[in-house]
């Protein structure tokens, strides 16, 4: 009997041994192909800038000011929409209001959907269709836009917001020496200094700086089909897309025709269904999808994108992998 229980006791410390030397070697291996792919991602997509570009002027009250201007619904003509309607920073969300296409001052909806403001300035043109080159630039439009914030002109938002006895002392501080600061241009503008401070932080920043284990394994799965399926042909950069035009219907035809993209603003006949490419930092906040707003799910999106810029038919598989790694690129800072 005692020879039986120490041979029972021999086998059984041989198989646990054995166990915790197949643990180790499949930890080492997971953990060197994680590794590879944090170099391969470094290298692809690079690291997010700690500051954004044109924010080397910016004053802590210039700031201030835009905050205040972007929340504000005196920027629009009947006192109903502020910036924030449309690029809602408050209430959990990512600076959409998660609406296909955002209602303006007279309940009439615009023709494209709202983007995220967030990480917005890292971008190389703003709107879908580029036709404004930076965010000060593109803070003039809507508030001009007749369907959006309704103001009839510039020097009529002046007035407005010059009539409002808290504005009178904020532009002086935020526009120091200026006898009279306030100005259509210096609104663009601390609007402008407001969003440059709006920089996401997520998980998938941390991988590409070195940290291989915060990733799942299926995140890691995505990351990988992302890459080799052929997206980052357009989703490059540390906010994974807004570097670059590209057709909407690439490979297969995208439903939507109506809308001519950038075609609108060059009346170049190779310009037609050119958009931005957005960027995929929150994407899995940032619903509905496309330009139009028309698909609300990120399953369909992955599969359709794949299909009409890809000429690929993504595997439930491939797709939900993707939608894994997409999860890693929400901003940790609003969970």
């Amino acid at each position: 009997m005692i020879f039986l229980s120490a041979m029972v006791a021999i086998v059984m410390v041989s198989c646990t041994g054995s166990k915790k030397k197949t643990e180790n070697e499949a930890y080492v291996k997971d953990s060197t192909d994680a590794i590879g792919l944090v170099s391969k991602a470094a290298s692809m997509f690079g690291k997010i800038a700690d500051k954004m570009p044109g924010s080397e002027n910016d004053t802590p009250e210039l700031v201030s000011l835009g905050t205040k201007l972007f929340s504000d619904v005196s920027m629009s003509e009947n006192n109903s929409e502020s910036c924030n309607t449309c690029h809602m920073l408050d209430a959990g969300k990512y600076g959409v209001d998660n609406k296909p296409t955002s209602p303006g001052v007279k309940g009439q909806n615009g023709t494209r959907n709202s983007p995220t403001v967030l990480d917005a300035g890292f971008q190389f043109v703003q709107f879908w269709d580029g036709r404004a080159t930076n965010l000060k630039e593109q803070a003039k439009g809507p508030v001009l836009n007749p369907i959006e914030m309704g103001m009839p002109d510039e020097k009529f938002v002046v007035k407005k917001i010059g009539s409002i006895a808290e504005y009178k002392d904020l532009f002086a501080k935020a526009y120091p020496g200026q006898p009279d600061p306030i100005t259509y241009d210096n609104i663009a503008n601390a609007i402008a200094a407001f969003e440059r401070t709006l920089i996401t932080h997520n998980r998938f920043d941390d991988f590409v700086k070195g940290d291989w284990k915060v990733l799942s394994t299926d995140e890691r799965k995505g990351l990988e089909t992302f890459i080799n399926t052929g997206c980052i042909a357009c989703h490059l950069t540390p906010l994974l897309g807004g570097h670059m035009y590209q057709k909407m219907g690439l490979v297969h035809p995208y439903a939507n025709t109506k809308d001519l993209g950038r075609y609108d603003v060059t009346k170049n006949e190779q310009d037609k269904y050119l958009f931005k490419v957005p960027m995929l930092r929150n994407i899995a906040e940032t619903y509905p999808y496309f330009h139009d707003g028309a698909v609300e799910s990120l399953d369909t999106s992955i599969v359709q994108m794949a299909w009409m810029q890809l000429g690929k038919q993504y595997t439930p598989d491939e797709t939900a992998s993707v939608k894994a790694f997409f999860g890693a690129l929400t901003d940790v800072s609003r969970k």
